[in-house]
């Protein structure tokens, strides 16, 4: 009931071709050369210039906020001194 079908001709094994070896030798440089697509610097650099504009804009949005409390602190002093 549960037995395997086996297919009428059997097909013999692929054979493995394999390259031929190269008989120049390979000259192998002290660095390896880095192909960068010029996309990957752009990504990159705009990337770094919108954190950067990130970092600034919460900079001086916590600037602002201590100089506000500041000054309402300062105001609130002398208005309960009166």
């Amino acid at each position: 009931m549960f037995l395997p079908k086996y297919p009428d001709s059997p097909t013999p094994p692929p054979r493995h071709t394999h390259a031929p070896a190269d008989p120049a030798p390979v000259q192998r440089t002290p660095f390896p050369q880095v192909s960068i697509s010029t996309g990957a610097i752009a990504t990159v650099l705009v990337g770094g210039v919108v954190l950067t504009a990130l970092l600034v804009a919460v900079a001086v949005t916590a600037i602002s906020v201590a100089v506000a409390a500041v000054v309402l602190r300062s105001m609130l002093r002398d208005h309960h001194r009166r």
